[in-house]
């Protein structure tokens, strides 16, 4: 299965969930929370090393620091 039909499931379940609620903010939650674990699982990946993240994610070593600041990744 792709990642797009893995993140129609999720979604799909996630709107069941919601038993007919509606949700505020929907495109913001869902990239920040697509955002935040990919960035958690780059990381990962690439041994925490930001420079091997970056590269893999095809971004700078700062833009990546400064999303991992806005997740509170950074100590």
């Amino acid at each position: 299965m792709g990642l797009k039909e893995s993140v129609r499931q999720q979604l799909c379940r996630y709107f069941d969930e919601l038993d007919g609620e509606l949700p505020k903010n929907l495109y913001d939650q869902v990239i920040g929370q697509v955002e935040h674990a990919l960035l958690e699982i780059t990381l990962e990946k690439a041994g925490q090393n930001q420079s091997k993240a970056a590269d893999i994610l095809g971004i700078s070593r700062g833009t990546l620091r400064t999303r991992m600041k806005l997740f509170g990744m950074l100590s």
